[in-house]
């Protein structure tokens, strides 16, 4: 069971990646974003897709994180009280 297990989470892996390959494959068109005071950017399409994407995962790990501290914290209390 276990090699299965391995198998299907490595098919999974290697689905999920070209399924994203062919995304970055298909969206190579030059664009440019405009920023302020005049400023833009120009380059292909899946950059600029993958850069917001990086950008929300990090807000959103940031947004976590005052949970997270709260949560360890409270963990280490009940550790010491036992």
């Amino acid at each position: 069971m276990n090699k299965l297990t391995w198998l299907l989470k490595w098919l999974l892996k290697a689905a999920i990646f070209f399924i994203l390959f062919a995304f970055a494959l298909n969206n190579q068109q030059e664009i440019t974003v405009h920023f302020f005071f005049g400023t833009e950017w120009r380059t292909s399409l899946v950059i600029v897709i993958l850069a917001v994407f990086a950008c929300g995962l990090m807000l959103g790990i940031l947004g976590m994180v005052p949970r997270w501290w709260q949560h360890r914290r409270a963990a280490m209390k009940a550790k010491r009280a036992h």
